[in-house]
């Protein structure tokens, strides 16, 4: 880690025209999406109210990460973000992992986007099929993303924009049906929170928690967007502090009345803002609410989209991925590194067509644990960068308060995830899963970075 920021870029075209406003609502835009308005009611169908408790740990987990990133982010912002920060820390094939990683979990996530705005966009306009709904966001996004990164954060910010007012909106008729105020609508009270908190126990918390822990990732983003952005010294830790307290409000307080008001067996769980609205008897309120998570979804598969081309263009710059990954257009966006991110996103949308709402819950299920490893790589980075800048006296234009305690309470909270994870079948496979996906790519990065020093050195 380096005082050096601006002026010590590393060699590069990209942009530098992203507003701190835009940045701040990316953080919101891309994690914002499918997790809350979709995995919410999945998380509580699992867990019943005891889901709270994932969000929290959860949330916990997402603040030290984001304190962590936002200081090794305001010190050397780059397009590869915690993936340049493990190179520095742990070597080349760590950092290379890590890209790749994020990588290929992007990639999930937007076809995961898109499919989740076309099953919803399908319930209140059911006349073009999902495969095809899907199939027009993809080439839409797609477009966006093409057209210069100062018209796409302004896109990302508007659409963060009504996504975050709509959800201030559901949290208010929310307290209005819970507290009895509304007009001849009966209170739910509490008592489904209190008569069975946690009707599958532990069991129930952990699966749930890999819900969670993909509704709160895509976050990180922020620390990608920095290398593009006016001034990260300063618009990065505003960015942090904003992104943070408005997730967690919105998500714990999201998440709160749905338990409090859709019971685990409920069928509005399927849509739980749909479903809310439904309960309070609001005339198209279900509606509206549907269509505004249409948006949310769209807008977060945007973010996602931007963060999956930054970082396989920076993994091109450094050597680590294909040199072509690295071609920008005249607009200094990278068209090849933008193709290659939404190609899965396409197959994603034939997949559909063949297995009919099969996918979607596949895709949940694939990446919320590679989250954890990323996560857990930006901490032991910081970990590392932090001291070895105390050591030398490195001036930080933005330090993380309570260092090294709050990182360590980061991992430790990290080692808990994965042994509660281990104590429940389902994300025990998944994290298995996660572990050999993350033994090949090190193998095959370290095969890779071999093979091309072989390659340069002269006969």
């Amino acid at each position: 880690m380096t005082s050096k920021s601006t002026a010590a870029r590393p060699v590069s075209h990209l942009g530098h025209s992203m507003k701190p406003r835009q940045l701040t609502m990316m953080g919101l835009g891309s994690a914002i999406g499918a997790g809350l308005f979709l995995g919410s009611g999945a998380g509580v169908h699992a867990a019943g109210p005891a889901v709270l408790v994932s969000y929290l740990v959860a949330g916990t987990l997402i603040i030290l990460v984001m304190w962590a990133l936002g200081e090794m982010a305001a010190a050397n912002p780059s397009s590869g973000a915690f993936s340049v920060y493990a190179e520095k820390a742990l070597g080349k094939t760590a950092g290379a992992t890590v890209g790749w990683l994020w990588w290929l979990q992007l990639v999930v996530v937007i076809a995961a986007e898109a499919l989740g705005a076309a099953g919803l966009l399908f319930t209140v306009w059911p006349v073009i099929p999902v495969w095809a709904l899907a199939l027009i966001f993809m080439v839409v996004f797609t477009a966006i993303n093409l057209t210069g990164v100062r018209n796409f954060g302004e896109f990302e910010f508007w659409f963060a924009i009504l996504k975050v007012l709509a959800i201030v909106l559901f949290l208010a008729v929310g307290a209005a049906l819970l507290l009895g105020i509304l007009p001849d609508v009966a209170s739910p009270g509490l008592a489904n929170i209190t008569s069975d908190f946690a009707p599958a126990g532990l069991g129930g918390i952990a699966t749930a928690l890999f819900v969670v822990i993909f509704a709160f990732g895509g976050t990180e983003i922020v620390a990608v967007a920095a290398a593009e952005t006016e001034d990260p010294e300063h618009s990065v830790g505003r960015a942090v502090r904003t992104v943070l307290w408005r997730i967690l409000i919105f998500y714990i307080g999201s998440v709160f009345v749905i338990a409090a008001v859709l019971p685990v067996t409920s069928s509005g769980l399927a849509s739980p803002f749909a479903g809310v609205l439904d309960a309070a008897r609001i005339p198209g309120a279900g509606t509206a609410i549907t269509l505004v998570a249409v948006v949310a979804l769209l807008s977060a598969l945007n973010a996602n989209l931007y963060g999956a081309s930054r970082m396989v263009y920076s993994l091109a710059e450094r050597g680590e991925a294909p040199g072509f990954l690295a071609r920008l257009n005249g607009t200094s966006v990278p068209v090849i590194a933008v193709g290659v991110s939404v190609a899965f996103g396409f197959f994603a949308t034939v997949l559909e067509l063949l297995f009919p709402d099969r996918i979607l819950p596949a895709l949940f299920q694939l990446v919320g644990s590679t989250c954890l490893v990323v996560w857990g790589t930006a901490l032991v980075s910081q970990l590392i960068l932090r001291r070895r800048a105390d050591r030398d006296g490195t001036r930080l234009p933005l330090r993380m308060k309570g260092f090294p305690g709050l990182t360590v309470l980061g991992l430790v909270l990290l080692a808990v995830i994965f042994a509660v994870g281990f104590s429940a079948e389902s994300s025990r496979i998944q994290l298995l899963s996660t572990f050999a996906l993350v033994t090949c790519l090190a193998a095959a990065c370290w095969v890779g970075a071999r093979v091309a020093a072989r390659a340069r050195r002269p006969e």
